[in-house]
C-alpha cells in the first residue's frame, strides 16, 4: 500500500465525548485525508455503514463503553463483519491490562495508552499506520499452510493426469505403427496375388503376356514406388514419435515422483478447526481430544471473536459452533458466516446441550451441516468431523 493510498484510507473515530473525538481527529488529520467522527450512539451502525472504515478508533470514556459499543455494533449490524477493518481502542493507564486481554482474545486488534496524554503525539498516527500495513500484508501475503496443501492436491492430480496422457500417447503411437504395418502387409499380399494371376496368364481378357520376366520387373518397380516407398516413409515418421514418448517419460519420471510425494505431504497436513465456545473448560477438553486426533485448533469465545479470527487468518477446514453464546448466539453466527461468500463453503457443526428438535432443525436451516449434543464421546465427535470433512 503506497503512502498516497494509506493517506486516503478511511478512519472512523467513535466516542461518547465530542471533545475527545475532536482531539483524536486533530492528531490524525495531518496524515490522513478521510477522518470521520461518530458520537451519537443511536446512529452508530449508520455511521459505520456510511464510512466503511479501514480503521476504527474507539475513544470512549471507559474501556467498558468501548467494548459495549463494538459488541453492540456487531449485534445490531450483521454486515459489520463483511467490512474488513482494524479496531484500535484507546485506554487509560488503569485499563491497560484489561485492554491487553481484550486484544489478545481478539475483541480488538490493538490498544493504545491515551489518557493521560504523553509527549509522544505521533504514537496514535503510527499505530494507525501499523494497522494499515498489517491489512496490506495480509492481502499480499503468501499462501498459508492449508492453502498450500490444497494447491498441492491439485498439482498432484496434474501429475496423475500427465502419466495417464503419456500412456495414452504411447498407445496412440503403437496403434498408428500397427496400422501402417498392417496396411503394408495387406497391400503387399493383394499386389502379390494380382501379379501372380497376371504372370500365370489367369487374366486373359486384360492383356496378352509375352515376357513374364519383364512383367515381374515392371510389377516390382510399381510395388516399390507405390507401396514400399510410402510405407517406409510412414514407418520412419512414426519412429520420432516413439522416441519422443520414451524421452518424455524418462524426463518427467522424477518430476512425477516429486508430485506424488507432494500429494502424500498434502494429505498429511492436519485439518484446521475453529472452535467457538465461551466455556474455557470446554476449550481444554476439545483441545485435548482434537490434538490427540491430529487436528490443528483455534478457539473463540463469541461470534464476534470468531468473525475477527475468520477475517484475519486463513479459513479453517471446519467450524465447531456452540448454540448458546454470549451476545450473538451460534445460530446467528452460522447465518453470518454463510452470508459471506469467502466463508460460506466452510462446513459448520453445531454443539448444543439440548436435543430439542426445534434447535436441531434451526441449526440445519441456518446452514450447519451437522450437530452434536453435549456431552459427547470422543469417537462420536471424531466420526462427525471425518464425515463433514470428507463431504467438503
Amino acid at each position: 500500500m503506497s503512502v498516497s493510498k494509506i493517506s486516503d484510507s478511511t478512519l472512523l473515530i467513535a466516542s461518547d465525548k465530542s471533545s475527545d473525538a475532536d482531539m483524536v481527529k486533530k492528531l490524525l488529520n495531518a496524515e490522513f485525508n478521510k477522518v470521520f467522527i461518530s458520537t451519537n450512539m443511536e446512529h452508530a451502525t449508520v455511521d459505520f455503514d456510511h464510512c466503511r472504515p479501514n480503521v476504527l478508533i474507539l475513544a470512549f470514556s471507559g474501556l467498558e463503553n468501548s467494548e459495549r459499543y463494538y459488541l453492540g455494533l456487531y449485534r445490531q449490524n450483521g454486515a459489520v463483519h463483511l467490512n474488513n477493518h482494524r479496531a484500535i481502542v484507546l485506554c487509560s493507564k488503569d485499563e491497560v491490562e484489561r485492554a491487553y486481554s481484550l486484544c489478545r482474545n481478539g475483541i480488538f486488534d490493538d490498544y493504545m495508552l491515551f489518557w493521560p496524554m504523553t509527549n509522544d503525539a505521533q504514537r496514535l498516527p503510527m499505530t494507525v499506520h501499523l494497522a494499515l500495513r498489517e491489512m496490506r500484508s495480509l492481502a499480499q501475503s503468501t499462501p498459508m499452510a492449508a492453502e498450500l496443501a490444497d494447491q498441492l492436491k491439485h498439482v498432484s492430480s496434474l501429475g496423475s493426469e500427465m502419466t495417464q496422457q503419456l500412456e495414452q500417447g504411447k498407445r496412440y503411437i503403437e496403434s498408428v505403427n500397427h496400422a501402417v504395418l498392417q496396411a503394408n502387409s495387406e497391400a503387399n499380399t493383394a499386389f502379390e496375388q494380382f501379379s501372380q494371376r497376371l504372370v500365370q496368364n489367369k487374366l486373359p481378357g486384360v492383356t496378352v503376356l509375352k515376357s513374364t520376366d519383364d512383367l515381374r520387373f515392371e510389377i516390382g518397380q510399381i510395388k516399390q514406388e507405390i507401396i514400399d516407398a510410402p510405407n517406409n516413409t510412414l514407418t520412419d515418421s512414426v519412429k520420432p514419435l516413439k522416441q519422443w514418448a520414451g524421452e518424455m517419460h524418462d524426463a518427467t519420471a522424477s518430476h512425477l515422483e516429486s508430485l506424488h510425494a507432494l500429494n502424500q505431504l498434502a494429505e498429511k497436513a492436519p485439518p484446521m478447526l475453529l472452535v467457538v465456545d465461551d466455556e474455557v473448560f470446554q476449550h481444554k477438553i476439545l483441545n485435548f481430544m482434537l490434538k490427540e486426533a491430529q487436528y490443528q485448533t483455534m478457539f473463540a469465545g463469541s461470534v464476534v471473536e470468531a468473525m475477527n479470527i475468520l477475517h484475519k487468518n486463513e479459513l479453517p477446514d471446519l467450524i465447531l459452533m456452540d448454540v448458546m453464546l454470549p451476545g450473538t448466539d451460534g445460530l446467528e453466527g452460522v447465518r453470518r458466516i454463510k452470508s459471506d461468500s469467502r466463508m460460506a463453503g466452510v462446513p459448520i457443526i453445531m454443539m448444543t446441550g439440548k436435543s430439542e428438535k426445534d434447535i436441531l432443525k434451526a441449526s440445519l436451516e441456518a446452514g450447519a451441516c451437522d450437530f452434536i449434543v453435549k456431552p459427547f464421546a470422543s469417537n462420536t465427535l471424531l466420526n462427525k468431523l471425518c464425515h463433514a470433512l470428507d463431504k467438503s
